[in-house]
């Protein structure tokens, strides 16, 4: 059996914040909205990227606790390359969004929260492969030569190093 990704519920707070926040800031649109059920005010918001996924990601009024999410720690989109990381990172920067760039030798990532914190990693691959686990910091004030050739002199002595076409 093959189980293919789909989507994530999150519970949430404040939903047309959070709404905003994923369509505005990371571009989802809004597939569907309504109630949960027959006598129940809740109401639950599909959002997708993909038009072959009706959703991806649901907001669904009823978090009971602030805070961050304890039980699961992020979760992860790839996107296609370094200058799709780089404009969210400034999208990000310009509403004040503080975020944690990271690289795993195999990807270069950036680890943020969402208005109610729960963790989002937005990655793109890097042309390696590494053996895992691995993270260290990367400088967005690099060009991207400049990172993919940092990338590599760092990477490059660490057990399973090689091209992801090897």
């Amino acid at each position: 059996m093959a189980l293919a990704w789909s989507h994530i519920v999150l519970y949430v707070e404040d939903k047309e914040r959070m709404l905003a926040f994923y369509t505005d800031m990371l571009g989802f649109e809004v597939t569907d909205r309504g109630p949960v059920r027959l006598n129940d005010d809740r109401e639950i918001v599909f959002l997708s990227q993909d038009p072959e996924e009706h959703h991806q990601i649901a907001l669904l009024d009823g978090r009971t606790e602030s805070g961050p999410s304890n039980s699961v720690n992020h979760a992860a989109f790839r996107i296609d390359n370094l200058a799709a990381l780089r404009k969210i990172s400034v999208a990000l920067e310009a509403e004040g969004i503080s975020y944690n760039p990271r690289t795993h030798g195999n990807s270069w990532s950036i680890y943020f929260e969402d208005p109610e914190r729960n963790g989002i990693e937005i990655f793109c691959n890097t042309p390696w492969k590494v053996a895992q686990p691995q993270t260290v910091a990367w400088d967005p004030a690099l060009s991207d030569d400049e990172l993919v050739l940092w990338t590599e002199q760092r990477f490059r002595d660490e057990p399973g190093f090689a091209p992801t076409d090897a």
